[in-house]
Order: structure tokens, then C-alpha cells, then sequence
């Protein structure tokens, strides 16, 4: 699906009872942990209504990560890239392999090394609605329609996920 990309929970997760990685990622109450970087599917494609949530940790000393929701490896419809050096989270996406102008603008900078954090994005009919940690960080407006072609969801850098829903 993804070059260079895992879709499998991290291997070096081990369930408290002595389980596998893979029985890990089937038990909600255990915590999860996925390889990063991560790539996997969105059943079904987005839609307005539907929202992605990424819990996790960002790692000591970060330099940055990112989050993408694509069209499987083609159009890039949301691409955040969360900077820890500028304290900034730049969006943007590419259509057709042409990338589009940089968002930058947002009213604080949430994450914190060594810290949890939520990602909450939800779709909705115009945009991206974006909170962190129940707080709404910004919009992004689709730029890459039907929504319903959003089908994969790719992380990477500086972090740890927990969970992924």
C-alpha cells in the first residue's frame, strides 16, 4: 500500500499476559503501540461525520512528525507537519503532483516532548476541523475532492502511537 511504510502493530509491544503484538492490537483495554512510520487504510473513505483519532506520545527530544491523509500514494489531501525547532504545524496538500500554498497560522503550538497528545480530525462538508487534546487548533478547506477518495492515513517522525481509531 505505503513504500516504506509498517501497517502492522510494533513488534516490540508485548501485552502485560504474555500475548503476541498482534492479539495486543485486538484487546482495547491493553494499550496499543504501532510501528511509525505507520500506514494503513481508512475503511470506506472519509466522509462528512467521520473523524480520525490519533492518540500518542511525542518522543525526547522531537524534531518533528507528520500526519497525511491520501488517496492511497497519490494525492495528498491533508499533510501536517507538526515542527518542535519553529514550534509551527505547516498543512498543506498536493493534487496532481502540485503542492498547493502553506498553511502555517495557529493559535498555540500543544505538543510537548515526552508528552500525550489527541489528534482529533474531524471531516466535515467544507474542511478539516483539527482539535488537540479536545481544543480546535485550525481548519484546513478540502482541496482534494470527492472527500470519499481519502482512504489512507500515513504517520511518521517523532512519536509514539498509542492508539488509532
Amino acid at each position: 500500500m505505503c513504500p516504506g511504510f509498517r501497517t502492522e502493530p510494533n513488534p516490540s509491544a508485548r501485552a502485560s499476559h504474555g500475548g503476541s503484538a498482534w492479539k495486543m492490537a485486538e484487546l482495547s483495554a491493553i494499550r496499543q503501540e504501532l510501528a511509525v512510520p505507520f500506514c494503513g487504510g481508512i475503511r470506506g473513505g472519509l466522509r462528512p461525520g467521520k473523524k480520525i483519532t490519533i492518540m500518542g506520545v511525542v518522543n525526547a527530544d522531537p524534531d518533528s512528525f507528520d500526519i497525511s491523509l491520501t488517496c492511497g500514494c497519490g494525492d495528498v489531501a491533508l499533510d501536517m507537519c507538526v515542527r518542535f525547532e519553529d514550534r509551527e504545524i505547516l498543512r498543506n496538500a498536493c493534487v496532481s503532483d502540485s503542492w498547493g500554498k502553506e498553511e502555517r497560522s495557529i493559535p498555540y503550538f500543544p505538543f510537548i516532548a515526552e508528552q500525550p497528545f489527541r489528534v482529533e480530525i474531524h471531516c466535515e462538508h467544507p474542511r478539516f476541523r483539527v482539535f488537540v487534546d479536545g481544543h480546535q487548533l485550525f481548519d484546513f478547506y478540502h482541496r482534494v475532492t470527492p472527500v470519499a477518495a481519502i482512504d489512507t492515513i500515513q504517520i511518521s517522525g517523532s512519536l509514539t502511537i498509542t492508539k488509532l481509531n
